[in-house]
């Protein structure tokens, strides 16, 4: 008599559970580039928190000071670490135009002139100077 082909089959195994580790080549890569990512993000904002550094000192040793002398110092200081010293040492019209394009405000030569006058106290200057200073900008195109 002949045996039935079914006879042969077995019981179905069921499979053992499948382990995470180790990863799959393709999560490894995953990673990797997940971790460059994350690298790059870290060393752009280090970057711009140094590079900001300066202006953030100036900002902070503006509200120490009063004297429109020494803010005015102050802003000359933030344009060399920025950008460069001739600008600085400019005359005194192309300075006003310097800090009106890097500030956004309107300074005029009297008014920059008036700072080095000793016997006058001018806290109108002092809050222009103070607010000129915050904003500042940083990455503005300036013709040496």
């Amino acid at each position: 008599m002949q045996t039935s082909p079914l006879d042969g089959l077995h019981d179905i195994i069921a499979p053992s559970q499948v382990n995470w580790w180790p990863l799959a080549p393709a999560w490894w890569v995953i990673i990797a580039v997940l971790l460059l990512l994350l690298s790059a993000a870290i060393y752009m904002a280090y970057k711009r928190y140094k590079f900001k550094q300066p202006k953030r000192f100036a900002v902070n040793l503006s509200q120490q000071h009063t004297d429109p002398q020494q803010l005015h110092i102050i802003l000359k200081r933030l344009v060399i670490a920025y950008y460069d010293k001739r600008l600085a040492t400019q005359s005194t019209k192309q300075w006003c135009n310097t800090l009106n394009t890097l500030t956004g405000l309107s300074f005029s030569e009297q008014e920059i002139l008036s700072v080095y006058n000793l016997e006058q106290n001018n806290s109108a200057l002092e809050n222009k100077f103070r607010q000129a200073i915050k904003q500042f900008k940083l990455k503005e195109v300036v013709n040496v």
